[in-house]
């Protein structure tokens, strides 16, 4: 039995609530149980050195956590001044995933910064940040294409993620801290609407799992993603 009564395959409560930052062209609140990830989407005119004159866009991420995100207070990494290697892979990777299904073309000279900032952690922030920066990004886009600003919506497909482990020598779906934090193996999926793969990370925590574990983590995934984005397309309608 997991700790928090879910069966294997059981995604936590979700919600996508949208439009929660006035100012942003597109906003996210993505809960995935106690976890959440506010993610804004802004719009500048104009792209990176080594775009200029090619005649597309840009998408990035920046991926943060507030200082009481968890159990303990942690320092703002400004006032560290530098960011840590994980925040760095995390928003490599959020960039990576949104612009995998996005037209660079289709957006033009102008780059759109998604900003994940994690309000509250218990597992899977990356995941959430990933499935709601989508929501973020299609809604910017969306503004972007009713104020005549681009002819046509560049997002190619939808593209989400989930975590999935082994947790008491069982495959299980969307972990939670508790989980997580004593899984004998983890990993994170980025799939796109299409069910082709962005991302895959899977480690071996406490000991190596083998091809049966894999392909179960994958099928509770792909059953998951189906699941979050339905829920992103309809807080998207």
């Amino acid at each position: 039995m997991r700790p928090s009564e879910r069966a294997p395959d059981m995604l936590r409560p979700i919600t996508l609530e949208t439009r929660v930052n006035r100012y942003a062209e597109g906003s996210c609140l993505a809960s995935f149980g106690h976890t959440r990830v506010l993610v804004t989407a802004s719009v500048e005119e104009g792209v990176p050195p080594f775009l200029r004159g090619r005649g597309q866009g840009w998408v990035t991420a920046e991926y943060g956590m507030l200082p009481r995100a968890t159990h303990t207070r942690g320092r703002r990494e400004a006032a560290q001044g530098k960011q840590s290697g994980r925040t760095q892979e995390i928003q490599r990777l959020i960039g990576r995933s949104m612009r995998a299904v996005v037209d660079m073309k289709a957006l033009g000279e102008r780059q759109i910064t998604l900003d994940c900032d994690v309000v509250q952690a218990d597992g899977g922030t990356r995941t959430a940040a990933i499935t709601g920066a989508w929501v973020a990004l299609k809604l910017a886009t969306d503004y972007l294409e009713a104020e005549g600003v681009i002819a046509a919506s560049p997002i190619l497909d939808q593209v989400a993620a989930v975590s999935c482990g082994v947790f008491n020598d069982v495959p299980v779906l969307d972990l939670d801290y508790e989980e997580d934090s004593s899984a004998e193996a983890d990993a994170n999926f980025v799939l796109t609407g299409a069910g082709d793969i962005v991302e895959i990370q899977a480690t071996g925590e406490k000991r190596g799992f083998t091809q049966g574990e894999f392909e179960a983590l994958f099928a509770h995934a792909r059953k998951g993603i189906a699941e979050l984005m339905a829920i992103q397309r309809a807080a998207t309608a």
